[in-house]
Order: structure tokens, then C-alpha cells, then sequence
């Protein structure tokens, strides 16, 4: 893995984000909508927030699909958009190449209904994580929640640094990796969530291990902004939180047919000419701290695997300078 991906990127960081702006304002000159990146036949947390009314006066405004975490935050931090979201340890990596971001509210997590699996073929001769040596797993992208929880598997099992560089990481779009995994392209599939449950209907397939299995329940992703944003708009920042973390709980807290019901209208009311088929198979967003409040583990675990990739410094970056839970009501005991 490439040292600190988004460096490059960060040249111009301040310029860009001072460039980037959204297209309306209110009375007292905050924004009044955001610009951000969906995903293809599913409902993000912040879309179902609109829906459901959570968003108050803020409105959002889909700029286009993404797959990858790391893209996403940084198109937030760069400007491009408002707001975007991505894998903790991506977040944190970003923070480490001076993005002026602050993590507001988790979105994505492991539980016992929606976590990662890495799946081998029936039959495979893969048993263990020493089996790994010299395979290939697909991952959606390098550098974020897949990757990581990969070589957190091979280093608790006891495999060298050398031998964790002799497994092979191979980006492959999610839709495509059943595929490939029995069309024997790679010997590892990562699949979750949805793409996880149609897979695992199919049949001739079990997973090697799971995250969930790995770390137990943990929120693995959160939403940033940038700084000037939240200085330039805090009333819009707190209720982009608010709305996300009450759409968050709004979807624990009601039958998951209803949630799967609303989700299948907001995806026809949107005309992305998108297939509702996948969206049936969804149970949980994962998030398991309430109205997606994040805590110091979120960001812990990953600056520890991030310093012994020797991607940071000891040090470098502290825990409290990535993220505030200050807009999230539930953070003093329940959503207003």
C-alpha cells in the first residue's frame, strides 16, 4: 500500500475547498443544500433522512455514484461536494495528510445482520489465514475498510510482515466479485451486505472468517465535513447530523419491511434508472452506537494498524482531532 494516498491531493486543498460552494443559502446565508455522491440501488442514511422529513430546511443534491470511500471524503474535502463518507481508517489517513475535516456522525458498522465476509468456494483448500500466502482477495478498494480488516486477520494470526506482503489485494468492482470468485479469477471474495445475501443464496460458497466474527460489533464508517463548512454553516452542519442520526435510528426501530418498503419509493421517486431488486435483501445499516455517535475505539483500533503499516507516526495524529459529536443530539441522552 502506498504511503498517504490523498498527499497529492493536498496541495491545493485549501484552495479547492474555498472554491467549492453550495447552491443555496438561507436568510442567514447558510447553505440550504448539499451536494454529495449516492450509491448505486441503495439508500444512503442522509437520503433517507430527507425523505423522512429529518433534514428540516436542508435539502440534497446528487452530484453522481461512488464505490470508494477514500474518493468520497476526499471530493468532501476538496470541495467537490459537502459532505462524504468513508472506512474510519480512511478518515484517519486523510486527517494525517492535513485535511482540514472533522468526523460528525457514523453511518456504516458491523452487526450480526450487515458485516463483511471473506468468502472461499466450497471445496477451496483455504482453511486458515496461512493459507492466504501467496492467494489473491478482492477487495473494493485498497486503503479502507476491507483491506484493513484483511491484514488485521493476518497479523492476529501470527504472519509476518513478510508473509502479509505475499497475500495479493485485488480491487474488483463488489458487483463483479462473486463472479470472479467462481470463475476461480481470485481465491477470496469480500462481499456484505446485500451482494453478501444473494451470493450466499446461491450456494457453494462460505466465508473464511467475518469482520463481525474479527472485532465484534463496531462502527466502521463516518461522514466528514470540512472545517470551514461546519465554521460557515453550523446550523446546516447540525442538521445534516440530526437527520442522519434520527433516520438511523428511524431504521432500527421500525419492521424491516416497512424500511425495505420506503427504501424501494425513494429509489423510484429519485429515476436513476436503478434495479430495486438488490434493496430487498437489506437488514441493518450496522451502526450499533445510537443515532450513530462516535467514540474514541472508532478511530483507536485503526491509528494502532495504521502505525503498524508504518503509515503513521506514533503520535502523529490524536483521536480528538478527528471527529466531534457535538452536533449529534443523541449525545446528550436522546434526539431533539
Amino acid at each position: 500500500m502506498n504511503k498517504f494516498r490523498f498527499v497529492l491531493v493536498f496541495t491545493f486543498l485549501v484552495v479547492l475547498s474555498a472554491c467549492g460552494s453550495s447552491g443555496g443559502t438561507s436568510g442567514d446565508g447558510e447553505v440550504t443544500e448539499l451536494r454529495y455522491q449516492g450509491s448505486v440501488g441503495a439508500v444512503t442514511p442522509p437520503e433517507l433522512a430527507e425523505d423522512l422529513g429529518y433534514l428540516g430546511k436542508v435539502k440534497l443534491k446528487w452530484v453522481g455514484n461512488t464505490i470508494s470511500g477514500p474518493q468520497d471524503i476526499q471530493s468532501a474535502a476538496t470541495g467537490q461536494t459537502d459532505f462524504g463518507g468513508a472506512f474510519n481508517g480512511a478518515v484517519i489517513k486523510l486527517v494525517a495528510a492535513k485535511a482540514p475535516i472533522k468526523a460528525v456522525v457514523g453511518y456504516y458498522g458491523s452487526d450480526k445482520d450487515a458485516y463483511n465476509g471473506y468468502y472461499v468456494l466450497d471445496g477451496s483448500p483455504i482453511k486458515t489465514a496461512r493459507d492466504l500466502i501467496g492467494k489473491k482477495i478482492a477487495v473494493n478498494t485498497l486503503g479502507a475498510h476491507h483491506e484493513a480488516v484483511v491484514k488485521e486477520y493476518l497479523q492476529r494470526a501470527g504472519l509476518t510482515k513478510d508473509e502479509i506482503k505475499q497475500v495479493e489485494l485485488v480491487v474488483v468492482p463488489p458487483v463483479n466479485t462473486e463472479q470472479a470468485l467462481r470463475q476461480k479469477q481470485i481465491d477470496v471474495a469480500t462481499l456484505g451486505g446485500i451482494l453478501r445475501d444473494k451470493a450466499l443464496t446461491r450456494g457453494g460458497i462460505h466465508p473464511l472468517f467475518t469482520d463481525y466474527e474479527l472485532l465484534g460489533p463496531f462502527n466502521a464508517g463516518t461522514y466528514v465535513l470540512r472545517d470551514d463548512f461546519i465554521a460557515k454553516n453550523p446550523n446546516a452542519a447540525r442538521a445534516f447530523v440530526t437527520g442522519v442520526a434520527k433516520a438511523i435510528e428511524w431504521s432500527k426501530t421500525h419492521p424491516r419491511d416497512e424500511v425495505v418498503a420506503r427504501f424501494k419509493a425513494i429509489i423510484a421517486k429519485r429515476k436513476r434508472s436503478e434495479d430495486t431488486t438488490a434493496i430487498g435483501y437489506w437488514k441493518s445499516y450496522g451502526v450499533s452506537a445510537t443515532g450513530g455517535l462516535i467514540g474514541d475505539r472508532d478511530f483507536q483500533t485503526w491509528i494502532d494498524w495504521l502505525q503498524r503499516e508504518g503509515e503513521l507516526r506514533p503520535g502523529q495524529v490524536k483521536v480528538s482531532d478527528i471527529y466531534t459529536d457535538s452536533f449529534n443530539p443523541y449525545a446528550n441522552g436522546g434526539a431533539q
